[in-house]
């Protein structure tokens, strides 16, 4: 443990450089994840990036509190009322939906009708799965283990600002493919928040995380790459912190000034991923061979498109 660092919360991600480890991405990752139980026991959640999505359609991941929620009525009700393609794919109290209507259209036919349903990623390759318990239970009940994908994040909570619940479980997505995972806290969030409030951006719950996911997709709806958002954070961000991010093709990691929240990252020519503690990266293929490094305050490590 590093010194100053309280057992707050922990961050897993792994990004393939081999297309040929893609159908092992689930059982890499639940293995990581489990790794931190320790450091968060309240909850847990992972966002897979997978391209399932075909030309022309968006991919969103909605959850609902009921396990037993009749999703065929709202599939149903979007068929009827857009033209276009709409399919969806329960997983426990997730549903992936693939659909035509636009994000504008979804959104307000869920917002009026069905408000119990929650919006947790919009995209073409992200679904984000979270919910309460520990971080083995909420890996089975998704079936982390049998998912498929380029990259991953994931994140166990041990809660200390917000409620235990699913919706202020990590991964936090604030925009199209985007996704962030924290351990750490931000001193600045409520001020941050009502500014990113006024430039558009909307939030579902008072986490200092999602205000810094939030911050990160202004940055790039602005014309920033995620590597350059990370960059500004530095500037904007108050607090203490480790970040991972991802997005459609990219990957990124970064670290505050003080570096308090323990990181570790390693690399071989097939994929690089970060942990908490090294013991979440021990069982990866070739890490005997690995460069392996903490990443040092104020770096920012991208790969991919970030």
């Amino acid at each position: 443990t590093v010194i100053g660092d309280i057992k707050m919360c922990g961050i897993v991600g792994i990004y393939l450089k081999n297309n040929a480890l893609e159908p092992d991405l689930g059982k890499h990752l639940k293995t990581m994840l489990v790794g931190m139980t320790e450091r968060g026991p309240d909850s847990a959640g992972v966002a897979i990036y997978n391209d399932n999505a075909r030309k022309g359609e968006t991919k969103y991941c909605l959850y609902h509190p009921d396990l037993n929620y009749d999703w065929s009525v709202l599939q149903a009700e979007l068929k009827s009322e857009f033209a276009g393609n709409v399919t969806q794919r329960i997983v426990f109290n997730h549903c992936v939906l693939l659909a035509d209507p636009t994000y504008e259209q979804i959104s307000q036919l869920i917002d009026t009708k069905h408000p119990e349903v929650t919006i947790v990623s919009v995209g073409s390759a992200i679904e984000i799965y979270k919910d309460m318990g520990l971080p083995e239970d909420v890996a089975t009940r998704f079936g982390f283990e049998g998912m498929s994908g380029s990259h991953a994040l994931g994140h166990t909570r041990m809660a200390t600002e917000s409620a235990v619940s699913t919706a202020h479980s990590h991964p936090f997505s604030t925009g199209r493919d985007m996704c962030l995972v924290h351990n750490g806290s931000l001193s600045n969030h409520n001020r941050l928040r009502r500014w990113l409030t006024r430039k558009g951006i909307k939030f579902q719950t008072d986490n200092d995380t999602e205000v810094a996911a939030g911050y990160f997709t202004y940055r790039m709806r602005e014309g920033d790459s995620l590597k350059e958002a990370f960059e500004a954070g530095l500037k904007d961000l108050d607090g203490f912190y480790t970040f991972a991010a991802g997005t459609r093709d990219g990957f990124a990691v970064v670290r505050d000034g003080i570096s308090c929240k323990p990181a570790v990252l390693a690399e071989t020519d097939d994929w690089v991923a970060i942990a908490s503690e090294f013991r979440s990266l021990s069982h990866l293929p070739g890490v005997e061979n690995a460069n392996i490094w903490e990443p040092k305050p104020l770096t920012v490590y991208s790969w991919g498109s970030a």
